[in-house]
């Protein structure tokens, strides 16, 4: 048998690294940046208490706070991409502990400047935001100030964040509990190879193409999952009495209006998506049917829903290789924006393969002065790696175009549009690969992909986010949530999303209790509408002209200088209406149809 050992970090070519010099040339100019860093802790008390003395005063301290936050940022990014090249690198870990410590400090020392601002009556606010000294910072100081409603007096507001450490003890509960002390065993793979199953390794074993090994494995881990329900129920239960609370101490009307309050998303948008992914359920359960018929199955069981419907196809893609066909997939984004991410991933913008005790998986890491940087662990053989890729890319060049158009306290973008830039690149590389198909079986594999993708991070995650909805309903009411009702509440999503021509293993009921989503209630959302958003935009480029390219190259540029559906519309997408939920669950069946007839339907 031949092992292949990774590279340890100092024996990983220089050219397939990243360049953070763009940051810091060198670890002595990084210490630099700390000391300075430091040095800002002080200039903050100077502001303390004069906040509404005059607009200049006010714009001088956001001015001196945005000036530090960027300088954090720098020293941060530098300092945490160090940690990830080589997680064994005690110094890299360290560097990062003291930058930890010292922006623990700076909070600290302007932890005051929010409690001002919102002290401040109306009418001086209101005087405050037509003036000139303030004009750069009016959106900023708009978004601060929306939240006076909702602000408590200061001794409330101590309380509350006294309690912050308390309000994550339910989540740090399930994960030591599902992460350490649960116990799931050890399970043979489909080569005979004994492997531990956990929470981490579940997936895998679902993947697999033995049947058997994926049937043990669901069977075996729910038995852990089964054995332990009323204390994951009781964890759940303390994580949404938690959102309950705060949301109702601060005055909204419920836990999942004061999460949409950050993005001014109204719960239209919310009760929107599910309704329109409920409407398209026929087309889904349609899909389940043919995987069914494809995998020759008698019925088909959750255990089986993420085996590929056909093999992997064999690829040997090159690092260059990959980004040749990433560019020529993003061609329709203009020269400039094909020119810029070459020239970032055949230079040194990524890091670009595993080596020992290197972070796991792909992130993108844009900043307001660095290099928009990738991580990656880019293998020649993987498809999927291709796609990682472009979706990274998608992120870096999101962050390039911000922080070139925007200036510093409007350049970063929240998570509801982060999602848009990257699936929104794996669309055009779908549609490249699809066009370049050399074969039926090399197409229907690429539209099985796509259908995965629709299925997992619309509709999956659809599912999810009512589940979300119900259970903080539930605990509004008055009523807990205990074992017999997230099974009530979950198991009836199961039926719903499923079909009545699914098979329903009763363990099943129980997901909800091990999705570490739940524990940060109202998020997954937000891949479902990004999604959506996504394929919408891609279609509409695709499709239209310098106008819509323009649009489009405008919400990159745009960052967070506007809340994310007004960024959405004004690319020309409308997320408070269910036409971009209703377009790609269209486009799931059109390819679900095209599938069907590639694969020989019965």
């Amino acid at each position: 048998m031949t092992t292949i050992s990774l590279p340890a970090r100092s024996e990983v070519p220089v050219n397939d690294t990243w360049d953070l010099s763009s940051l810091y040339p060198n670890e002595e100019a990084w210490e630099a940046g700390l000391r300075e860093l430091e040095s800002r802790i002080a200039g903050f008390a100077a502001y303390q208490g004069r906040l509404a003395e005059s607009p200049a005063v006010l714009a001088e301290l956001l001015q001196f706070d945005a000036d530090t936050d960027r300088l954090a940022e720098r020293v941060a990014i530098y300092a945490s991409l160090r940690t990830t090249e080589d997680q064994a690198n005690s110094a890299a870990q360290r560097n990062m502990g003291r930058f930890e410590s010292i922006g623990s400090r700076l909070d600290q020392a302007a932890s005051f400047i929010r409690p001002e601002l919102l002290a401040i009556d109306d009418q001086t606010m209101e005087r405050f935001l037509g003036s000139n000294e303030l004009k750069p910072w009016r959106l900023a100081l708009e978004r601060v100030v929306r939240y006076k409603p909702y602000t408590l007096g200061a001794k409330e507001e101590q309380l509350l964040a006294m309690q912050s450490e308390m309000a994550h003890a339910a989540s740090q509960a399930y994960t030591k509990l599902t992460d350490a002390d649960l116990k799931f065993g050890k399970i043979k793979d489909a080569e005979g190879v004994e492997k531990e199953l956990s929470q981490a390794t579940l997936l895998e074993f679902l993947y697999s193409p033995d049947r058997d090994v994926r049937r043990q494995a669901f069977h075996q881990y729910y038995e852990q999952i089964q054995g332990h329900e009323n204390t994951l129920a009781a964890t759940l239960n303390g994580s949404v009495q938690g959102d309950v609370y705060y949301a109702r101490a601060r005055g909204y009307e419920s836990a999942l209006q004061k999460a949409l309050f950050a993005d001014d998303v109204p719960m239209s948008v919310y009760d929107n998506l599910i309704a329109s992914v409920r409407k398209n359920l026929p087309s889904i359960h349609r899909y389940y049917e043919v995987r069914r018929r494809a995998l020759q199955l008698d019925e088909i069981h959750h255990y089986d829903t993420y085996v590929p419907i056909l093999s992997n196809q064999k690829v040997h893609r090159t690092w260059d290789e990959a980004v040749s066909l990433v560019i020529e997939s993003l061609a329709p984004l203009g020269d400039e924006y094909c020119s810029v991410l070459e020239s970032g991933l055949r230079g040194r913008w990524c890091d670009r393969y595993p080596n020992k005790n290197k972070h796991s998986g792909a992130f993108s890491c844009g900043s307001f002065d660095g290099d928009p940087y990738i991580l990656m662990n880019y293998k020649p053989d993987v498809l999927n790696d291709t796609f990682t890729l472009t979706h990274e890319a998608g992120h870096s060049m999101h962050s390039y175009y911000s922080a070139r158009s925007q200036p510093f306290q409007y350049y970063r973008y929240v998570i509801f549009v982060a999602e848009v830039a990257s699936t929104f690149n794996e669309q055009l590389l779908t549609v490249k690969m699809m066009e370049q198909a050399e074969s039926d079986e090399q197409r229907a594999y690429l539209i099985n992909n796509e259908l995965d993708s629709i299925r997992s991070t619309l509709v999956r995650q659809t599912m999810f986010a009512e589940f979300e909805k119900k259970s903080h309903e539930l605990v509004e009411s008055g009523e807990p949530l205990t074992v017999d009702s997230v099974k009530e509440i979950y198991g009836g999503l199961l039926r719903d999303y499923f079909g009545p021509q699914f098979a329903l293993d009763d363990e099943l009921s129980l997901e909800c209790l091990r999705i570490p989503h739940f524990y940060r209630a109202f998020y997954v959302y937000k891949y479902a509408t990004g999604l959506s958003a996504a394929i919408a935009l891609a279609q509409r480029v695709l499709q239209g002209g310098k106008q819509e390219l323009n649009e489009y190259l405008g919400f990159l540029r745009s960052g967070g200088s506007k809340f994310p559906l007004e960024l959405l519309r004004d690319a020309g997408v409308d997320m408070e209406q269910s036409g971009p939920v209703d377009t790609a669950l269209q486009r799931f069946d059109t390819l679900l149809t095209e599938f069907e007839s590639l694969i020989g339907g019965e």
